[in-house]
This record gives C-alpha cells, structure tokens and sequence, in this order.
C-alpha cells in the first residue's frame, strides 16, 4: 500500500505487546510486527494489528506456541510512514526475525532488496509489488495469497459475469500514488484484449475527503461500472459520493483495502449495495476465530476493543497473515527437523506451503479463504478472491471464489519482474526447476 511520509505521523517507539513472555530468542519464534496504531490510516492498521497478535498469542495459549516453542511478537509503529517502516525494520532484524508484513506498499519496496542480504523473507499479503509474485525473480518476497493484478482481474471477471464487460465503460477511482496505480498496466491491458473502455479519476492524498471534482466526471463519463483501489478516509467519501450522484452501488466494486467495517460504519445504510473484494472470511463462525475469543480475547489477553470487533474484515485479515507465517514455521520446523529456525529456514517454509481444503479444516478455517499453494515460481500461490456486499450494516459474501486469469496476469508478472530487475546486474534470483 502507499506511501505517506508526508500524512504520516512521527511514531516510531518500539512497543512490545503487553502479553508476550519475556523469552530469550533462542528459545522462541521472533515475529516482528509493522503496526500502524497511530497515524492517517490507524482506523485500518489497529484491527490489522490485533488479529495477527491474537491469533499467535492464541496458538502459546492452547498449543503451547508451534511444536511446543513460544511465538514473541513485538510490535514496531510505523504511523504507516515508509522511513519509519525501515527504522523498524533495522531495530528488529538482529533479533532473530523470521519474517516481515511491511502493510504498505511504500515500506515493501524498501525492504525488498534488503531481504536476500539479510536473509529475512518479506511477507506482503496481498499487497506490495505485484511481479513479487515471479519466484525466481524474487526468492525472499512472497505475495499470498493473490497479487493485486490477479486481483483485478478476478474483479473484472465478476463484473463479466454480471453483464459482461465488452463494449461498457469501467470507471477506476484510484488513490494517486504506488499502491493505486499499481495494477493500471493490466487494467489497460485487459481493456484492449476483453472490449470495454477504461475512464480513470485519480484522487490525490489530499483530496480524499473532498472528491466532488471527480464525482462529477463521474456523472458526466457515466461509466456501467466503478472499481476503487482506495484506502482510508477515501473509502467512505467515494461511496458517499457514489450514493450522492445516484451511481448505482451494486456496480461500485472496492479492492481488498476498500471494503473494511472501519470504511463502511460512517456510510451506514446509505452504502447499502456497495461491492468489495476479500480473501479472509467474515465473521466469528470459524473454529479457529472461537478459540481466539476463548483463549486470548475472554482472557484479556488482547487489545481489541470489543469482542464484537473480532471477526470483522480488517481483524480476520490480520489473523490470516498469522496464519500463513504459522505454517510456514510449522513446514519449516518439518523441512529442518529444527524447532528454532531462521529466516531462511522461514523463506523455505513459505515457499512450499500448502494450505489445500484438509489442511484448512485442520486449523480451523474450512470456508475461510482458498487454497494457498507456493512453489519455487510461485511467491503468489494462484489464489481466489470472493465478493462481498455491504447490507446496510454488515458484510455479507456474495459470490463463490473467483480464481484469477491467469493465463493473462502470470505472463505479464514475469515480464514485469524481469524488467524489474533488468538493470540490477547484481540482484539475487534462484533457478526454479
């Protein structure tokens, strides 16, 4: 996601949370985490960070951590500033880390070639640079579970399901910086090979709460659909707006940042209709979300606010980041036949991940997302989205996984990893067999 050193605020003390075990390294898993709790977009960071803290303080609590060794999280604020995301990255890396969830795409960019020097994978869900996905370009950079271009193009797959796209004008509303311009190549790419015309409206960081302008090119471009790569205060002015102007809702579809609880709750009923896109399971019916609730949250044990708050889109997607560092630990620790790895045993373990349907259920979390399968090649895993649906008060999910066109994002992510990394004659690849 992007950058914001100058919206951000200066928070950069390391915090530890309150329930981690005073544990030497040696003696535990160190998982750093990048918060931001403070800063223009803490509405977002702070269910982001209690879930992922939640779900590894639940996993110490029943199970005794993973293999019976303790998981340390410590916390770094970042305000969501991409210098302070570096600080925090050089004040914790000697500590043992085992991976690192920048959660923001200013911040990945940074860390990506530090990564293979000091042998730290980086873990950006679903975020960050798309051509990470290209393994043996990027060896220590992994995008699970689907890269924002796969993403898209399994948006643009829903909207051809429901009308189809040939001879329509999509409208894309875009933050104007990195992370929202990142897929517009395959959005202009797709435009050409499936038919339809792309009208574009950039919002920039200082007009996210004031959009008028671009509402009104709305009105006057008259798009059959909307798609928004928005983030913070963005989302809900644009749906505000949408209603304003009378576009209809049903046909206004946000990515994966645009489609919290945090954004919609200030719209209320008035967003009633509005699409988004997920890959984590809404709400608390998931064995493994119970135990949360039973083990950390019921405890005190947690920093959520409410328990009604665990569950919701941001919270069940920070826990889903836990997830998958879990099991790469847990296949890491197989691979290793070690309990205490490394971070480059780590790498490793998310390379050969596989969160197939059984192994789902095992942890709890049948329903919750799609397969998720690494390899060598494949730092993105080939996942599935679904979309969701603001009722008036809540989400509700509306269609089946919808699996990305591959056929047309994988080449074009190879191209652009090599391009990427065309001029970097010193840059670090791997041979996938």
């Amino acid at each position: 996601m992007k950058k914001t050193t100058l919206l951000a605020l200066a928070a950069g003390a390391i915090a530890v949370s309150s329930w981690v075990p005073v544990v030497q390294a040696q003696d535990s898993l160190y998982m750093p985490s990048m918060t931001y709790r403070t800063g223009p977009f803490a509405g977002g960071g702070i269910p982001f960070a209690d879930g992922y803290a939640d779900y590894f303080n639940m996993l110490n609590e029943r199970d005794g951590g993973i293999n019976g060794v303790k998981i340390v999280v410590e916390e770094c604020e970042t305000a969501y500033n991409a210098q302070k995301g570096v600080e925090c990255y050089e004040a914790t890396k000697g500590k043992g880390a085992l991976a690192y969830s920048p959660l923001s795409t200013g911040i990945t960019l940074a860390l990506v070639p530090k990564a293979p020097v000091d042998e730290i994978p980086i873990f950006s869900m679903g975020y960050g640079l798309s051509a990470a996905a290209a393994g043996d370009k990027f060896p220590w950079t992994f995008v699970y579970p689907a890269s924002y271009w796969s993403q898209l193009s399994s948006i643009l797959k829903y909207i051809d399901q429901n009308g189809g796209v040939k001879g329509k004008k999509i409208g894309f509303i875009y933050l104007d910086a990195a992370y929202g311009k990142e897929p517009i190549p395959l959005l202009d790419k797709l435009a050409e090979s499936m038919g339809f015309e792309v009208a574009k409206f950039p919002v920039g960081g200082k007009e996210m709460q004031n959009q008028s302008s671009q509402w009104l090119n709305v009105r006057k471009e008259r798009p059959d659909w909307m798609i928004m790569w928005g983030w913070g205060a963005m989302n809900p002015t644009a749906i505000k707006e949408a209603a304003k102007i009378r576009f209809p809702l049903d046909r206004f579809i946000g990515n994966w940042w645009a489609g919290s609880h945090n954004d919609l709750k200030a719209v209320g009923e008035a967003g009633k209709g509005y699409l988004a896109a997920n890959f984590s399971g809404i709400g608390q019916d998931f064995p493994a979300v119970q135990d949360v609730l039973t083990h950390v949250v019921r405890k005190g044990l947690s920093q959520v606010a409410s328990e009604d708050d665990v569950g919701n889109v941001l919270y069940n997607r920070g826990m889903f980041n836990a997830v998958i560092l879990a099991e790469g630990i847990r296949v890491a620790q197989e691979k290793t036949g070690k309990k205490i790895i490394t971070g480059a045993d780590m790498r490793d373990g998310l390379e050969n991940i596989d969160l197939n349907e059984e192994r789902l259920t095992e942890l709890g979390l049948a329903g919750f997302t799609g397969a998720v399968q690494g390899s060598c090649a494949d730092h993105e895993g080939n996942g599935a989205i679904f979309i969701q649906q603001w009722n008036g008060s809540d989400w509700e999910k509306i269609s089946d996984l919808i699996p990305p066109m591959a056929d047309v994002v994988r080449p074009m992510l190879e191209e652009a990893a090599e391009d990427f990394v065309s001029d970097k004659p010193s840059w670090q690849g791997q041979t996938c067999g």
